[in-house]
């Protein structure tokens, strides 16, 4: 059989590690397939091979039967593969034509022929159903339509093998289902697509086939027809994964956290939280449900003091935060797993072990009077990697350098052992594999069991309903309901999400 693209007996090592340990792929001509493994197990270093960022030690690479040198992504181009990478390579500042053309420039007396390039995009955007304004820019759009303008741009190039790493890791689930469509007019105009990811319920929605990767090495490809989620979570995992969160009925206690007609302007100066109330108490976990862009991260920021409240008030254990400083607040009993770990959770310069000592580094044991202890902060660091199960190749290695799964539970151990009165936790899991999340969510219960409070923000709605005691739904800048897990569904939760104010079981108005 002639396959549009084969990866045989890879081998790619770095400094203390092999990434990839004779890995082979062959992906057939107008199918879905997808790579599978946990985080770090070498997924995203396989395809950086393929697209020319990486050289192979070992093992070749054939694009339709012949064999090819990809020594830079201008050659993968000219091959027509293209890749659309987890992190975009976006430039806020331009349009969405100018990010697409940049490096590809068509150009007319001297000058950049903005005008046709403008036509060409719209004509491929309207071809494939991506719905995506040529003159907007791109710090004025959706993350989910950013994602659109990185398809756009391999489609640009004239790519026929479409790499996605990890493509709904920042989408809302409406995004997911627009994403999914995308992937089905792809295919269907001859297109063929490999899919990074750990999600199994893509997987089998979409995918013809998964080739599995554990630390490293290729365990098999599967017909994604004649296999079930359990099995692919035991294959990428290596052992059995529970999907169901084991926790005892939650047993509230004092208030923690109290929020009382909270309005907080964004950058725009336009008001996007709107008279919100919001309890949460020691020993439970308020999940927060919403569609993106309802005013979730401005009320996270509120919280934690990286922006001013308008009006309002926001109280820790009965103490007025809202006039603090952030490090203040930290200290006053508040641990934040920031929803994006490369902007708010790390320095990706740093060392993962400097990472870890972050929000005490100048106490002690850490500090004394201004001089860095720099034995002290590697024993925490040793402490945290080995608790968290963070994989690095050694404490000093810089955080950028991590996969995502590492560096997220490289943060959550570093909040989590802080032991703080409110957790804070917004898209914990988002990036993360089955076996991450399995021990990210037990963490979350414990901090609760402990008798701490938890509020959880995130989009995965099965999340929410597996992990939370209370969801309050968030719409509009405000909490239009409460719910209780057990007595609702994702569809009642969704139709919540957009606004409806239809009564419910198990829904306890707010407005």
């Amino acid at each position: 059989m002639e396959y549009v693209i084969e990866m045989l007996n890879i081998r790619k090592e770095f400094p203390g590690i092999v990434a990839n340990d004779n890995i082979t792929l062959q992906v057939k001509k107008g199918e879905i397939h997808a790579l599978l493994g946990e985080n770090g197990a070498g997924k995203s270093t396989l395809m950086n091979v393929l697209f020319g960022l990486y050289q192979p030690e070992k093992g070749e690479i054939r694009a339709r039967g012949k064999k090819v040198e990809i020594s830079n992504p201008n050659i993968a181009n000219d091959l027509g593969i293209g890749m659309v990478h987890q992190h975009f390579m976006l430039i806020d500042t331009f349009t969405v034509t100018e990010n697409i053309i940049l490096g590809k420039e068509a150009v007319k007396k001297g000058k950049i022929d903005l005008k046709k390039a403008e036509k060409e995009v719209r004509e491929i955007s309207e071809k494939y159903g991506l719905s995506v304004d040529p003159k907007a820019k791109i710090a004025d759009i959706s993350v989910g339509m950013q994602q659109r303008v990185e398809i756009l741009k391999t489609l640009y190039r004239g790519a026929e093998i479409l790499i996605f790493d990890e493509p709904t890791a920042v989408l809302t689930p409406q995004e997911i289902t627009e994403l999914i469509a995308i992937f089905r007019t792809l295919i269907k105009e001859g297109k063929s697509i490999i899919l990074i990811t750990h999600k199994l319920k893509e997987i089998m929605e979409v995918c013809d086939r998964v080739t599995v990767i554990r630390k490293g090495v290729g365990i098999g490809t599967y017909d994604v027809s004649s296999t079930n989620p359990n099995e692919l979570a035991n294959l990428m995992v290596g052992r059995e994964v529970t999907f169901k969160t084991d926790k005892q009925p939650a047993e509230p206690k004092e208030t923690v956290l109290s929020i009382k007609d909270l309005n907080v302007k964004d950058s725009r100066g336009i008001n996007v939280v709107k008279s919100l109330n919001l309890d949460v108490k020691a020993g439970e976990i308020v999940g927060i449900a919403g569609v993106d862009g309802n005013g979730q991260s401005e009320l996270i920021e509120a919280i934690t003091g990286l922006i001013k409240k308008d009006s309002g008030s926001i109280t820790l254990n009965g103490k007025e935060i809202s006039v603090l400083t952030p490090r203040k607040i930290t200290e006053s009993g508040l641990g934040h797993i920031p929803q994006d770990r490369h902007k708010h959770g790390l320095v990706l310069d740093f060392s993962i072990g400097r990472n870890i000592v972050l929000q005490n580094y100048y106490q002690k044991p850490y500090s004394n009077n201004g001089i860095l202890n720099e034995k002290e902060m590697d024993k925490q660091a040793k402490k945290i990697i080995g608790e968290f199960d963070v994989r690095t190749p050694s404490m000093h290695t810089p955080a950028r350098a991590l996969s995502g799964g590492n560096q997220q539970k490289a943060i959550i151990g570093r909040e989590v052992d802080r032991n703080p009165d409110l957790l804070i936790a917004a898209q914990p899991t988002r990036g993360l594999d089955v076996g991450a999340i399995e021990f990210i969510h037990r963490r979350l219960i414990e901090q609760r069991d402990n008798g701490k409070a938890v509020l959880l923000i995130s989009f995965e709605l099965d999340e929410i309903l597996n992990v939370s005691d209370r969801i309050a739904v968030i719409f509009d800048g405000q909490i239009i309901a409460t719910v209780n897990p057990k007595e609702t569904t994702e569809q009642e939760l969704g139709l919540l999400m957009a606004g409806s104010n239809d009564k419910k079981v198990g829904v306890e108005k707010n407005v």
